[in-house]
């Protein structure tokens, strides 16, 4: 590995401005990555995970103004404040997307080939055939069966399963060094995801990838990443190596996460062990932790002013939580 990180994110804040309303996404949030790792960026529904890696590269939905602050470094480039064409460049050729839902990320009216065809031709200058016969292998590289067959299908004629091995085959159309995969797994059944999670893992490990991996889910977070960012509120709440967070998390949210998973020791008909409580509104500012109202550890410290990530003894693991960094861990 580098020894400088590929993707160097610090204190970045995103606004995002409508007609009508004005909210903070990302508040103040740094995490660095290195060629060839994995970072799980987690957090539940609304926390900023999407909104901290797409603002950055102009991903915003039309109609939305974006303010940021802080430092968005790739390859020692800042992009923050980078000119529209020079963002355009580097989309989809050093920087590779995974969306949500792959039926959406494809074009409907498009066989298959050329949609991945056309990321080589784009960002590799490669002549038609050429592009053709890199689509083919890019389809083999993900897994598909009978992919000659498979380049002259339509995206409506192929399982969701398949259809999210193809738009990973588009993301690395363009060889990119870093693999963005925004819930890459969220409308796929259990095996699917399990199955999908080990070709992302076993291809960022064959091609050097970096790679962040964003979702809601701690359970796929395991073998997939090698650090973690817990995000709530817009702010990172715990972040550090993945076998340390996961094994001993001190965060109270990060706790919670963890317990809501189901355990194959529960018994039938346990009780769900979700977080109690909702997420606040980020359109207000927020003075102390966020996640305050929700904690049974909460005291006065944690509603006074932000609390900041605080390094572990051995410096791997950072907290932000006034109760575990005083020495007071909640048991």
């Amino acid at each position: 590995m580098h020894d400088e990180p590929l993707l160097s994110v610090s204190n970045l804040t995103v606004d995002l401005l409508t007609a009508k309303s004005a909210v903070r996404p990302v508040d103040g949030v740094s995490y660095t990555v290195r060629q060839g790792e994995c970072l799980a960026i987690v957090g539940e529904s609304g926390s900023g995970k999407t909104v901290m890696n797409f603002a950055p590269l102009g991903l915003m939905p039309t109609g939305v103004t974006t303010s940021l602050s802080g430092s968005v470094r790739f390859g020692g480039r800042e992009l923050i404040g980078l000119p529209e064409p020079d963002i355009r460049k580097l989309r989809g050729k050093s920087i590779g997307f995974i969306f949500q839902d792959p039926m959406s990320a494809l074009n409907p009216v498009r066989r298959i080939g050329r949609q991945i065809a056309e990321m080589a031709e784009l960002h590799l200058n490669m002549t038609p055939r050429a592009a053709e016969a890199r689509a083919l292998e890019l389809v083999k590289l993900v897994g598909i069966s009978d992919p000659a067959a498979r380049l002259r299908q339509y995206p409506h004629e192929l399982s969701g399963g398949l259809r999210q091995r193809i738009v990973i085959a588009t993301a690395l159309a363009g060889e990119p060094k870093l693999l963005i995969a925004d819930e890459p797994t969220t409308a796929l059944d259990v095996t699917v995801q399990a199955q999908i999670l080990r070709l992302l893992k076993d291809l960022q490990r064959r091609l050097n990838m970096a790679m962040v991996l964003i979702t809601h889910d701690m359970g796929v977070v395991a073998g997939a990443a090698d650090n973690i960012v817990v995000m709530y509120a817009a702010r990172a709440a715990e972040r550090g190596p993945v076998d340390k967070v996961l094994v001993t998390p001190r965060h109270p949210y990060t706790r919670g996460l963890i317990n809501a998973i189901p355990k194959r020791e529960d018994p039938i008909g346990s009780l769900f062990r979700g977080l109690p409580g909702i997420p606040p509104t980020l359109g207000a500012p927020l003075k102390g932790c966020a996640f305050a109202p929700r904690c049974d550890f909460a005291v006065p410290a944690c509603t006074a002013s932000r609390p900041p990530l605080v390094p572990s003894a051995d410096g791997s693991v950072f907290v932000a939580c006034p109760v575990v960094n005083e020495g007071r861990a909640a048991a």
